[in-house]
């Protein structure tokens, strides 16, 4: 996950103030609080030209990711909080494949990187507050295991806090974590069992605010509707549906009003779903009627079962950040689902070939993968992909330094130099 996709106007502005603000290094070190060789390395960084921090993270970002790390873990004062969480930021900020050297920071001591990230987030000063946020979200949503709930639970409560805030880049920075991180099915069932971040949603909503943050808080409620107890109890706890209504009456953005339909969609089929199952259990004298209540359950939890599937796949595709999760190898996904990239101007199939300019090989293997798949199973894929550059992109790919991009890339052309012209 980008950095970017945490962006607040606020945030930035403080952060260039922060990168010209001078702090007591050596004194740190003369209080035995930094060693020498700490004082040595960071002096490298400090208030440098980014050029220059730049070329220093190419060589050594590894020792950079431990040492930013270790010093925010031991230094509490606010000013030394900023410029360290300042520093991370710029390491991450367009370089995708740094955030493993953080993560990686834990072999060298099991507190890294997420406790002091934590601790900061507790802290007075909202850009600390925020800007550790900001960090938090990206390393903890490029997982790829379930969080731990050490690290994920002090950070919702703090989330939740944030999202009723009267402070408008508060609600902000909080609405966009939050959205990053339900597309993680162990967040969604953590951010239900916290009621003041649904409360928060629903609060932001009533005071209709401008089109982007009412996409984005409806974007995570859709996100939550993926989880069936979710999409059956959501509107009988917060009246969602008339407030719902009401922001899509009002709604200039198309956005705004297809999300809408997407979760009404999900709430829909959860909440017929009691009702038909309720029946099935039910005696009746005519075997047609049980029959038919039969199909009828069953269709639903097939239905839903579909459409939380694509929704999540379509999520996963919206973050940039895709990973081999269960549907991209399964034909039964596929074949139900490849036409639906077509829809609106072949939106998703775009956003999917956009994704094979990506820095990160997991992603590109993914995205490849997924364009093989796309014209497998849907007929006229062939020259879609071709006319919209995936194929000459996929080609390239095939010379890619990782080996399992080369392997992805060599498979899905393949499959576009073998299928048949069907649209020609």
């Amino acid at each position: 996950m980008s950095l970017s996709l945490v962006s607040n106007a606020h945030l930035d502005e403080s952060s260039a103030k922060i990168r010209s603000k001078p702090v007591p290094w050596e004194g740190y070190q003369r209080a035995e609080l930094v060693t020498s060789e700490e004082l040595a390395l960071i002096k490298k960084v400090d208030r440098q030209p980014r050029a220059k921090v730049e070329s220093i993270h190419l060589s050594d970002g590894q020792t950079y990711a431990l040492l930013y790390l270790r010093l925010l873990k031991k230094l509490q004062r606010v000013d030394t909080m900023q410029c360290l969480l300042v520093l991370i930021a710029d390491a991450l900020l367009d370089h995708d494949e740094r955030i493993p050297l953080f993560a990686r920071a834990a072999q060298s001591d099991p507190d890294l990187p997420y406790a002091p990230l934590i601790r900061t987030l507790e802290a007075q000063d909202d850009f600390v507050q925020l800007k550790s946020a900001q960090i938090l979200t990206v390393l903890l949503s490029s997982e790829s295991t379930p969080l731990q709930h050490q690290h994920l639970q002090p950070f919702l409560k703090v989330l939740s806090s944030l999202v009723q805030s009267q402070s408008q880049n508060k609600r902000d920075v909080a609405v966009q974590c939050l959205e990053s991180l339900l597309a993680r099915p162990e967040c969604r069932r953590a951010v239900w069992a916290i009621p003041g971040i649904l409360a928060g949603f629903v609060e932001i909503l009533l005071h209709k605010p401008g089109p982007q943050m009412s996409y984005q808080v409806i974007f995570c409620i859709w996100l939550l509707s993926f989880e069936q107890d979710v999409a059956e109890q959501i509107n009988k706890k917060y009246d969602i549906i008339p407030l719902l209504i009401t922001v899509a009456q009002a709604a200039v953005k198309e956005k705004v009003i297809r999300v809408i339909i997407a979760t009404f969609s999900a709430m829909l089929v959860a909440q017929l779903l009691p009702f038909s199952k309720n029946l099935s259990t039910r005696k009746w004298s005519d075997e047609d009627i049980l029959e038919d209540v039969q199909y009828v359950r069953d269709e639903l939890e097939r239905n839903f079962e579909s459409l939380t599937t694509y929704d999540e796949y379509l999520s996963e595709l919206a973050s940039g950040h895709l990973s081999w999760t269960p549907v991209h190898e399964s034909d039964a996904f596929w074949r139900e689902n490849a036409s639906r990239l077509n829809d609106r101007d072949y939106e998703q199939l775009k956003t999917l070939i956009g994704l094979l300019g990506s820095e990160d090989p997991v992603v590109l293997a993914v995205a490849v993968h997924d364009l093989g798949q796309y014209v497998k199973h849907y007929e006229r894929g062939k020259k879609i992909i071709t006319d919209l550059g995936g194929k000459a992109r996929a080609m390239e790919l095939m010379t890619h330094p990782d080996p399992d991009v080369r392997y992805r890339a060599l498979l899905s052309v393949q499959e576009l130099v073998s299928h048949p012209w069907s649209a020609v």
